[in-house]
Parts: C-alpha cells; structure tokens; sequence
C-alpha cells in the first residue's frame, strides 16, 4: 500500500462530506452529529440567541454542572457561526452557505424557512445537489402539518406510548429529556445516507423527511400493528398488574429491580427454578405447563417474587447469568457513567481532550467496521468560528467585520 492508499484508509468514513445543520433543539441536529462523528464536517448556522438547546441545562430548575450536559452531547464535533438570518445583509453569506453544503439539516416550518430564504424550493436551485434533510413535528400534510412538535408531544403523547405504558386510572408517565429525539434523529441519518447512495449515482439531490409522529408510531408499531389487524387489546387491570409472570420486572432483597424476560418457555422455565433454588414449584399443579402459568400469572408472580426476595441484585445476576437466562437489571441513572459493558463496549466513549467532569459521553449507537469515529471535541461556543468560516468561503476580513460591528455576525 502506497502513502496515498494509507492516507485514504486513515481517513474518517464521511471525511469531506459537508453538513450545515440548521436544526434546533436535538432531532434534526443529533442527525448532524452522527455524521460529524464518522468525520463529516460539520458547521451549525445559529441565530444570535444560539440553539435554544444551549439554554436547556442552564436554567433556575437545572442542576448545577460545571458543563452545559444537554449542549456537548448533541453539539460536539461541530463549529458555530451566528447569523441573523432575518436581516438582508446576511444573504450572501447564507446563500455561500447552501451552495457549500451536501447536505442541509433543518426543522423549520414551512413558512419559517420560506421567510428566511431556507425553503427547498429556493435552495434546490442554488444548490442542485444538495440533501435537503427535513424534520417535522406531525408530517408534511394533514390538518396537523404545520403543528409545532416536541418529542414529549408528537413521539411520546400522540403515538400512544405515553398511554400504553401506564395502568389505566394511572396518571401518564413523562418521557425522559430527548427520549423520541435521539430515535427519530437516527431515521433522519438513515434517509440522509439513503439520499447520498442515490445521489452517487444520479448526481441529484432531493428532499428527505421523516416526523416526530412518525417514529413514535414506529416505536409503538407492534401495539398499532395489533389496532390496524383488528385484535383486541391485551387487558390492563390495575387489580391484575401482572399479564405474564415470566416477562415481569422483580424486586430484590436490597429493594433493586431486575426484568427478566423468557421467551423460550419451555427451555428457560426448568433453569429459572433450578437457578433461583425454586424446583418445588415445578411440582405444582398450577404451574405444570405453560398454559397453566399463564392462566393466572399473579400467583406465578407472587411465587417467584419470594425467591427473588431471597436474593440481593448482584446474587440474582449471578445466578440468572450462570443459567443463561434472559434479564437485565433496571440501572439507575446515576450508575449510567460506571456502566462496565457500555464502556467496554464503546457505548460511552472517551472524549478528545477530557477535563475534570467530561472524560466520556454518549456514543452514536452504530459502528462500522474498519471506520473509526473522531474523537468527541467540546461542543463550540456560540458563533466560535464565524470569522474563521466567513474566511473560508472566500468572504474578506473587512466584510467580516462590517457584518459584525452591523450586528449581523456573532462571534469573538
């Protein structure tokens, strides 16, 4: 292998993809993430005020954090330039913008991007190669489409999880920080690349889109698959918590949870007895078969919840790992940091220059044989490199700064 034959084969995957994403708060922008991780470049066109998402962990009701936890996970990897969008004089900078990009990441309403010269109409003509990636809240049509959407309304509210996942009477349960975000910016990436792969070979851009009520109903489509059939509805009687005793969640003796979960029933049920010291129940004629456990799981339940009462978490874990049966504790979230498998396991992984408190963050949850992600870098201040950008897109020192002293540019 020659030196340039090295060089190429060092090179991060997307190396040379360029990506303006224009998205604010997570699902749009995460999406630019997992590009920036596998080596694209990435810039954030921000308004003056910066992504509001910078302000989420920097309120009265946020923890104190010497670091802005929501902003250096979604934002790492990226370079700012601040822009006000609305004023006239920042066109021809927007516009050297779009015809720089591949791709364009945003979730502007309709109207907003119209307004601000973004829509895909416009920018297909300057740019006729470009990906225009596009999120929404409830879709491009119906009498929701121009609806503002956030993850806790359109992914977890109207696609029926936050519904499901309580006992009826139960008051709904919230969905955690960028739950549906994260999964919906994932289908966002997908539909991107899918764009790249077709652009190769047509060398045409077009329009890719994918909502927050989308992936939500994705999300709960094995529920919706059972509605759009016609099949009833599992029964979710608060006086019967329990539908089935095998795929149940279990106290511990040192009041932990553990979900266990077996599917092979016929293979896991002997070594769930033999592993939790619980062989007298095979004996029992209300558990002799399968259809007798499922005939009334609560006594099941409460039969196996005295042997897992028995036992502390790291005993059950134990036991049920040296019998190879299906479970997984309920970690809590202040464990998520020591988390042995996802560190060793990549799922946490060390940042570009660690400080005290930032030393690991959240991997995107692909990888890729033979491609090696960057480093995570510190997630930039607003309008860092507006100057440095403005440079490279052949805009003079002096115009730089006119747009700055005009208030049109941020940055230092």
């Amino acid at each position: 292998m020659n030196d340039t034959q090295q060089g190429a084969a060092a090179a991060p995957l997307l190396s040379g993809l360029k990506v303006l994403d224009v998205g604010t708060w997570i699902a749009g922008p995460a999406a630019a993430t997992v590009m920036a991780d596998f080596g694209a470049e990435v810039i954030k066109l921000e308004s003056l005020e910066g992504d509001p998402l910078r302000q989420l962990a920097q309120g009265p009701t946020s923890p104190p954090c010497d670091h802005n936890y929501f902003w250096v996970l979604d934002g790492r990897n990226k370079r700012s330039i601040a822009l006000d969008l609305k004023d006239p004089a920042a066109a021809p900078v927007r516009d050297a913008l779009l015809r720089w990009a591949d791709v364009l990441v945003t979730n502007f309403r309709p109207d907003l991007a119209e307004r601000l010269s973004l829509d895909w109409a416009r920018v297909k003509t300057l740019n006729p190669k470009l990906i225009y990636a596009h999120i929404t809240g409830y879709g491009d049509a119906g009498p929701e489409a121009g609806k503002p959407g956030y993850d806790t309304t359109a992914w977890w509210s109207r696609s029926g999880l936050a519904d499901w996942v309580r006992l009826p009477g139960a008051r709904p349960a919230m969905s955690a920080p960028g739950m549906g975000d994260h999964a919906t910016a994932m289908a966002l990436y997908g539909a991107i690349m899918t764009a790249l792969w077709a652009r190769d070979r047509t060398g045409e851009g077009r329009r890719v889109t994918t909502s927050l009520l989308a992936n939500g109903f994705w999300s709960n489509g094995m529920m919706a698959s059972m509605t759009l059939c016609g099949a009833p509805l599992p029964e979710r009687d608060p006086a019967r918590p329990v539908a089935n005793a095998l795929a149940a969640q279990y106290e511990t003796k040192d009041q932990r949870w553990l979900q266990l979960t077996l599917l092979n029933e016929a293979r896991e049920w002997p070594k769930l007895l033999g592993a939790l010291g619980a062989e007298a129940l095979q004996a029992d004629p209300r558990f002799a078969d399968g259809d007798a456990r499922r005939a009334d799981p609560e006594a099941l339940y409460q039969a196996l919840a005295t042997y897992f009462h028995r036992l502390t978490l790291e005993e059950a874990k134990a036991v049920l790992a040296d019998a190879g049966i299906p479970a997984a504790i309920l970690t809590a979230v202040g464990e998520l940091a020591e988390d042995s498998q996802a560190l060793a396991a990549d799922i946490l992984t060390p940042v570009a220059e660690p400080q005290p408190g930032w030393t690991h963050t959240v991997n995107s949850p692909i990888a890729i044989e033979g491609a090696e992600k960057v480093a995570p870098r510190y997630a930039p201040a607003l309008g860092e490199h507006s100057a440095a950008i403005l440079e490279e897109l052949g805009f003079d020192v002096a115009t730089a700064a006119a747009l700055q002293a005009q208030g049109v540019l941020g940055g230092a």
